[in-house]
């Protein structure tokens, strides 16, 4: 909820199949970041950066910020695939 997003293109990387991620990917499972994760940590994450969002309860935190790998380091590892064309940041979230 409060990565950013890329617009990329792709190098056409034939060991990859010509594919690259399409996000950073989930690093805990649904039931596991409503369990661990923290809700008033992942609303101050949000709200720090100016982000709105609907962040309310527990049952929003499948899909917070803290249940996906960083984005950043998912881009950094897929250079041989990808080159960024913009880097967009959120303004504002909800979970529908």
């Amino acid at each position: 909820m409060g990565s950013s997003s890329y617009i990329v293109k792709g190098k056409g990387n034939p060991d990859s199949f010509n594919s690259s991620p399409h996000g950073a990917g989930r690093k805990m499972s649904r039931s596991q970041a409503k369990k661990d994760l923290n809700l008033e940590e992942e609303i101050k994450k949000l709200d720090d950066q100016g982000i709105v969002h609907g962040i309310r309860n527990i049952e929003d935190l499948d899909e917070a910020t803290g249940s996906y790998k960083s984005i950043e380091e998912v881009m950094s590892q897929q250079k041989d695939l990808v080159e960024v064309l913009v880097k967009l940041s959120p303004l504002g979230v909800i979970k529908g």
